[in-house]
């Protein structure tokens, strides 16, 4: 009896050190070191590092240097990297209601795009939750507006040009518009672009200005359709293996990012149109013909995504709606 109590002890004293170990997370993002979404996440690492003594610290990889933007959330998910940053947007295909942010002329505006995100965040938490993720904090792009190397004026001008697209809703909105949608990362959009493989595209004025898209696009259309949001997730099981005291810096970090995240978002917006300006593009409202054009094809997508989403899509709607 008193060896097995020595065997306990010794086992007890051990395990000690296990139990308060550093833990380091590594996550990936698909975005520039120099986005204010990036920067937004490294101050998040930043902050969890400092508020637990270096007890976690979380690396970020910028650039899709880890993994590819549509590899993040598989690689979180299976548990190959501990956390991840993604647009939500782009996993609309899996399940409709990661596409909510993304239905052209919805929320078409910060304090618009704040209601849809508090009605739809239960079930994208639930849903995540499921997948074995955790949601951390969302942040909105500024509103995606239009980019083109020629004048857009009429919907005609969009047949058959090739219309960049990063996730199923611009995807749909390309074949809509009689374009020709051609699936491109942000990280080879001015490629693309210098070699024609682009010709126009929906993005925000932030993306516009880090990635220098003015270098080979002329015309910048404000018609902000959407303001999608980036999610930044963990891992719900490693999440669970931290103690509660780290577990509640973590999630007062993430808190904060979000705050300081949306207020960046809506800072940055003004500044990037103007920088854009000053850098040679020709800034405008869309035409009245162009509006009128995109906007029928948001009632449609609406109606398209009501029907995928189910019941479940419509209560988010009518929440949303009733704010």
């Amino acid at each position: 009896m008193k060896l097995l109590s020595m065997t306990l002890a010794c086992a007890a004293t051990l395990a000690t050190p296990f139990a308060h170990a550093q833990a380091n997370w590594d996550l990936p993002t698909g975005y520039a070191s120099n986005t204010f979404q990036t920067e937004n996440v490294q101050q998040f690492a930043d902050d969890v590092a400092k508020a637990t003594g270096g007890k976690l610290k979380i690396t970020v990889h910028s650039g899709a240097s880890l993994y590819k933007m549509p590899e993040i959330k598989r690689a979180v998910q299976t548990g190959q990297t501990q956390a991840g940053e993604f647009i939500l947007s782009g996993l609309s295909n899996e399940n409709p209601l990661f596409g909510i942010d993304s239905i052209p002329f919805l929320a078409t505006s910060y304090d618009q795009a704040q209601k849809l995100y508090t009605a739809a965040k239960p079930a994208t938490e639930k849903l995540l939750a499921d997948q074995g993720m955790k949601l951390l904090f969302s942040v909105p792009w500024p509103g995606q507006s239009l980019y083109s190397v020629k004048p857009i004026t009429t919907m005609d001008d969009f047949k058959g040009t090739k219309m960049r697209a990063y996730n199923p809703a611009t995807t749909k909105i390309a074949q809509l518009a009689k374009a020709q949608p051609v699936t491109i990362q942000l990280a080879e959009l001015g490629q693309a672009l210098a070699t024609g493989a682009a010709e126009n595209f929906l993005t925000s004025s932030a993306s516009g200005m880090d990635s220098k898209l003015y270098e080979q696009t002329k015309y910048f259309y404000i018609v902000n359709a959407w303001l999608p949001r980036n999610a930044t997730v963990v891992n719900k099981k490693v999440f669970e293996a931290l103690d509660k005291t780290t577990q509640d810096a973590v999630l007062a970090a993430a808190k904060a990012a979000e705050a300081r995240g949306w207020a960046a978002s809506r800072s940055k917006d003004a500044a990037y149109v103007k920088d854009l300006t000053k850098n040679g593009m020709t800034v405008a409202q869309p035409t009245e013909a162009v509006r009128a054009g995109l906007s029928k094809i948001g009632d449609t997508m609406i109606q398209d995504w009501l029907k995928s989403a189910g019941s479940e899509g419509k209560t988010i709607i009518d929440a949303y709606k009733k704010m």
